[in-house]
C-alpha cells in the first residue's frame, strides 16, 4: 500500500461523521525510546492527534529518534463481539532521515478478553533499494490493575523475542510509566545494534481532550 492510498483512506475516514467525532492529542517523553523490544534512541519526546467515532479510529504520531523523526500514520476499527474485542487496522512507519531506517508498512489484528491480549501485524519493511522483506510481530500481554507484562516477537524474515515487564498510572492526569525490558540475543545482536539486552525506561505522558 503507498504513501498517497493510505493518505486518502485516512482523509476518508477524517472526514466522516465530524460531528460526532471525539478529538484528542498527546505529549510524552520516555527515558529510552524501545519498540517492540527494539532500542531507538536514548531518549525520545513524542506527540500525536487521534480521531475515533463509532469504533473507527485514525491518527498521526511522530517521535524525535536522534536522526530525524519518525512519523507513525494509522487507522482501522475496533469493536466488540460479545465480551471479546477485536480490532483490525494499518499502520505506516516513516521516517524523515534514511540513515536511521527506511518504510514499515503492517495490518494490525487484535483481540483481547478479561486481562488477556493478543496482537499480531503482518507486515513488510522497506530495505532501501534492496528487495522488501516480510514480518509478523506476535505478542501476548497479561494486565491488571495497570500492571502488565507482554511476551512477544519476530518470525519471517525478521526474528527475535523479548519480554517487558511494567506498571503504568496516571496522577493528577499526568501518565506515568515504568518498564523491564528483555530482549534475547537476536535482537539486541542485530536490530538493538549491541545495547544491553536489559533496559529499565521511565515514560510521563499527559492526553489533552481536542473536543
Amino acid at each position: 500500500m503507498n504513501s498517497m492510498k493510505t493518505a486518502f483512506i485516512a482523509i476518508a475516514l477524517l472526514s466522516s461523521g465530524l460531528a460526532n467525532a471525539q478529538w484528542s492529542a498527546n505529549v510524552g517523553y520516555a527515558s529510552e525510546y524501545h519498540y517492540r523490544g527494539i532500542f531507538q534512541d536514548e531518549s525520545s519526546a513524542s506527540g500525536g492527534v487521534d480521531y475515533e467515532n463509532n469504533g473507527f479510529y485514525a491518527g498521526v504520531w511522530a517521535a524525535d529518534v536522534g536522526v530525524g523523526a519518525e512519523t507513525d500514520v494509522y487507522f482501522g476499527y475496533a469493536g466488540e463481539v460479545g465480551d471479546i474485542g477485536v480490532s483490525v487496522g494499518y499502520t505506516g512507519y516513516f521516517y524523515t532521515d534514511d540513515d536511521f531506517d527506511d518504510t514499515y508498512q503492517e495490518i494490525n489484528l487484535g483481540a483481547g478478553f478479561g486481562m488477556l491480549s493478543i496482537d499480531v501485524a503482518v507486515g513488510e519493511w522497506g530495505n532501501y533499494s534492496d528487495p522488501a522483506l516480510d514480518y509478523t510481530y506476535y505478542a501476548l500481554t497479561l494486565e491488571k490493575n495497570g500492571f502488565y507484562g507482554t511476551y512477544a516477537g519476530f518470525a519471517q524474515d525478521f526474528e527475535g523475542e523479548y519480554l517487558e515487564l511494567g506498571y503504568g498510572a496516571t496522577v493528577s492526569e499526568i501518565d506515568l510509566g515504568v518498564a523491564l525490558i528483555l530482549s534475547n540475543d537476536d535482537l539486541v545482536g542485530w536490530y538493538n545494534d549491541g545495547k544491553d539486552d536489559q533496559s529499565l525506561v521511565f515514560t510521563i505522558g499527559k492526553a489533552f481532550d481536542l473536543n
